[in-house]
């Protein structure tokens, strides 16, 4: 009888972490706001997660930054910090532009541009600014990864995106990305 109880008392304790931890993934990364339930994005008119970028956005044409569009921002959000990378890169992640302390009220990155009183860093191509796609061979992914935090950034425009790593580190109340793909002709 004993074993019986310890038994059924195994099951539920099991059956019960099990319930919680599957509650606990239904409702990661997603709010309620009233009843509709919104997740951060960031996305774009000119391509798909997973879609081929357009040439124009790359070294091969006009080399601008797409035009981007955000929402979802959390409540409490002080900033918003952009960073865009290829970790197909052969010598390891490629850092081709970033960009922080972007108002999170900002809905909308044209495309060339930057969000007004935001700061652009440093990138791997050894100054700020947006660097487009350039890779030297195969298809390559670039994450544009976005960033609500609690907090404005105190980073100048020297910093990199290890710097922003550091800083952002404990402030990130959610995240979101975007990946574009790109192969040279």
């Amino acid at each position: 009888m004993n074993k019986k109880i310890f038994r059924n008392f195994g099951l539920v304790l099991i059956a019960s972490f099990l319930l919680c931890i599957f509650l606990y993934s239904c409702g990661k990364n997603e709010r309620i706001k009233g009843e509709e339930m919104t997740e951060m994005k960031i996305q774009s008119d000119s391509f798909g997660n997973n879609e081929m970028m357009p040439a124009k956005f790359t070294c091969d044409s006009s080399n601008i930054s797409p035009g981007l569009s955000i929402s979802g921002i959390p409540d409490g959000s002080k900033s918003l910090v952009l960073i865009v990378d290829d970790p197909d890169a052969p010598g390891g992640t490629w850092v081709h532009w970033t960009v922080w302390n972007i108002d999170p009220s900002v809905t909308e990155i044209p495309e060339d541009s930057v969000p007004g009183g935001s700061v652009e860093g440093k990138t791997d191509f050894g100054k700020p600014g947006y660097g487009g796609p350039c890779p030297p061979s195969g298809t390559h992914r670039y994450f544009f990864k976005l960033y609500a935090l609690d907090a404005v950034l105190d980073l100048d425009a020297s910093a990199t995106a290890i710097d922003i790593d550091k800083a952002m580190k404990g402030r990130i109340l959610e995240s979101a990305e975007l990946i574009g793909l790109y192969r040279r002709s």
